[in-house]
């Protein structure tokens, strides 16, 4: 069984037990996560697509912690001037893991 769901504007796809990270939310690490933006499930063949939400699917989650990502570094340089600019970004993320999914 398996599921496709959104939350900040991505989408992902989860199963039972997967453990993924999204954008930061503002929740507590232990706490327990409802999402109910369920775009499709599958159980077994069975597949039910939302227009745009499946009606009463809820995807259960646990909050396993907050994480940040690989740092980016973005550079600027103009030619034939002196003139660089360096600068670096990490992502914050929080790390769910997939309780349950009910359809």
């Amino acid at each position: 069984m398996f599921a496709i769901i959104e939350t900040g504007g991505k989408q992902y796809r989860v199963e039972e037990g997967l453990e993924f990270n999204v954008d930061l939310l503002k929740v507590e690490a232990g706490d327990k996560l409802a999402l109910d933006k369920v775009l499709l499930v599958d159980k077994d063949g069975d597949t039910k697509v939302g227009a745009p939400y499946v009606d009463g699917a809820q995807v259960e989650c646990e909050v396993l912690g907050h994480t940040r990502g690989k740092k980016v570094i973005v550079f600027h340089k103009l030619p034939k001037k002196d003139a660089r600019k360096t600068q670096g970004h990490r992502h914050d993320y929080t790390q769910l893991k997939v309780k349950s999914i009910k359809a």
